[in-house]
């Protein structure tokens, strides 16, 4: 019998049998480096891993520090401990690696100009060859991959310098990975901690007093945080004191200021002094403490409601102006900002309210672009304010800001208005006068989707608003009118408290009212669905005639309760 003898081992066979153990091992350090995101927690057992695997004494892991631009050892396995070595990039081998972007190989270490010999001198430990590896990624090199002295006393070959290559790429896709989570992980704490900034914001900013309070503010910030703050209080002899204020600068250091500044005004104030003194006072603080060329405009002042008399004063703050109805008057600065000049003085001005508005308002509110038109500017603001000036003071401000708010805002903006309620509390949101032709309904429409904007009637019920207004001017137009008697139509929009009113008048012959009636809709027939639309759609109307025989009044209510947040 033949003996049977184990057939041969060749050397293609004895490559594909170490394919297969370093496709195992690849295999199985990836799954452990993608048991979790926290490099501490993988990266040591996985270069323990990888020096036995690869027969070495010695492993270490060097990574890209991208503020300093030096590679730092941040893990080693073997005898020596490395932890905290830095090298520049392009020194020694672990750097040259790096810089070029492929794996170095020194065969004899000590005579190797490349080696740092610092380190076996220090540590005693003797390095004979050496084997590294960048770590690359698409964006570049992140660190290098680094193993020292083969176990078997020989030097690292080419399939080493290949295999290591091969283990440094899921160890560069680890490393990778966990710094993009950690980068999202700190933008969602930054987010959160930016949400909990504006919060304590909004908490220090005055809750809006109902009723027949003067003094109105808003604060719109350009970002998540703002610069910007307005308080007002009530003082012990029965006057209101208030201030606005825009720290220069932005992001959080701005908006910690604001915290201190809006307090240090609130607590000199309380005392009452005069609005140049208040100043004063403010401003010897602040230039002791601001730092970094920091400084803050302001206004404050003092109204008394029984003479209604403001006194105010300006700390490099934008002109406040004073609307008088028919004219603007601007009244500017009275000294520099706030914590610049520590023996500044200040002048107050003493305004005579009456019935005219004082409008208070930072640069922001001047700065904001629509596309890319230039800025708004002080005529522009001023335009805006001539536009609503009909309005009370309330829903004026919300359609201002409305206008803000439809433009580009580029700064923090900041707006306070000064005035006291116009008659009774019922308040005239639009008074429009227009001739009963059909092509000024566009005109009507538009000007009356404005005012219940400035109400915060949600789009919806706005809309529905609007095309009843429209059908009832419409049906004025065909059946009062007769389709071609010239005329008028007033359209008047109020609110008092939560109800809206609507009221149409005409110069057209005294209609039967007995007769205008919504019509059953299951009747099949034309016409008479604007009575329907309208009924369905109001609260209340009614049509009477008015006294003397010629013209008619349409009365419609609807209950929309009034916006109770702290800000318009």
């Amino acid at each position: 019998m033949n003996a049977t003898r184990p057939a041969a081992v060749g050397p293609r066979d004895s490559a594909r049998a170490g394919g297969r153990r370093a496709l195992g091992f690849l295999a199985d350090l990836s799954q452990s480096l993608a048991v979790s995101l926290d490099l501490r927690e993988t990266l040591g057992p996985a270069l323990a891993r990888i020096m036995d695997f690869m027969h070495a004494e010695g492993a270490s892991l060097f990574l890209l520090d991208a503020a300093t631009k030096l590679l730092e050892c941040k893990i080693c396995a073997g005898p020596v401990d490395i932890v905290g070595l830095k090298l520049e990039v392009g020194q020694g081998v672990v750097g040259r690696a790096v810089a070029e972007n492929a794996p170095q190989r020194s065969d004899d270490a000590r005579r190797d100009a490349r080696v740092n010999a610092r380190v076996d001198a220090e540590t005693g430990f003797v390095t004979r060859t050496l084997l590294c590896v960048p770590l690359a990624t698409a964006q570049g090199p992140i660190g290098a991959l680094e193993i020292i002295n083969r176990r078997d006393g020989g030097a690292f070959d080419d399939d080493d310098a290949e295999i290591l290559r091969l283990i440094a790429a899921p160890m560069a896709l680890a490393i990778n990975n966990a710094r993009l989570a950690l980068e999202v992980a700190e933008q969602q704490r930054i987010r959160r901690e930016m949400a909990l900034a504006r919060s304590i914001q909004k908490s220090l900013l005055p809750r809006r007093r109902r009723g027949r309070f003067p003094l109105i503010g808003v604060n719109l910030p350009a970002h998540e945080i703002s610069g910007d703050f307005y308080d007002y209080f009530d003082l012990a002899d029965g006057r209101l004191a208030f201030f606005i204020g825009d720290i220069s600068g932005k992001g959080l250091d701005a908006a910690f200021l604001m915290v201190r500044v809006a307090s240090l005004l609130r607590w000199s104030g309380r005392a009452a002094p005069a609005p140049a003194a208040w100043l004063r006072e403010a401003n010897v603080e602040l230039c002791e403490t601001l730092q970094n060329g920091r400084f803050v405009c302001a206004v404050v002042g003092i109204y008394d409601h029984r003479t209604r008399t403001a006194v105010i004063a300006n700390a490099g703050f934008p002109p406040a102006l004073l609307d008088h109805g028919t004219r603007f008057e601007e009244m500017p600065a009275d000294g520099p900002p706030l914590g610049i000049i520590k023996e500044a003085e200040y002048g107050e001005r003493t305004i005579d309210l009456g019935a005219a508005a004082l409008y208070l308002f930072s640069d922001g509110a001047t700065d904001v672009r629509e596309g890319v038109r230039a800025r708004l500017g002080a005529e522009g603001l001023r335009e805006l304010i001539r536009r609503y000036a009909r309005l009370a003071p309330e829903p004026r401000l919300r359609a201002l800001i409305g206008e803000l708010k439809r433009r580009r805002l580029v700064d923090d903006t900041t707006l306070l208005l000064l005035q006291e309620p116009r008659g009774s509390e019922v308040r005239e949101l639009l008074a429009l006068r227009f001739p009963a032709d059909p092509r000024e309904m566009r005109r009507v429409r538009a000007e009356l989707r404005t005012a219940l904007d400035g109400e915060d009637v949600a789009p919806e019920l706005r809309d529905r608003l609007v095309l009843v207004v429209d059908e009832a001017c419409t049906n004025i137009m065909r059946h009062a009118y007769c389709g071609g008697e010239s005329g008028t139509i007033a359209l008047r929009m109020t609110r008092e408290r939560d109800m809206l009113g609507f009221e149409l008048r005409d110069e057209a012959p005294c209609v039967d009212a007995s007769r205008i009636k919504p019509r059953d809709l299951s009747e099949c027939r034309a016409g008479g669905l604007g009575v329907a639309f309208i009924d369905a759609t109001m609260d209340a109307w009614h049509i009477e005639g008015v006294p003397g025989g010629r013209g008619n009044r349409l009365l419609m209510r609807k209950y929309i309760p009034a916006k109770t947040e702290s800000e318009p």
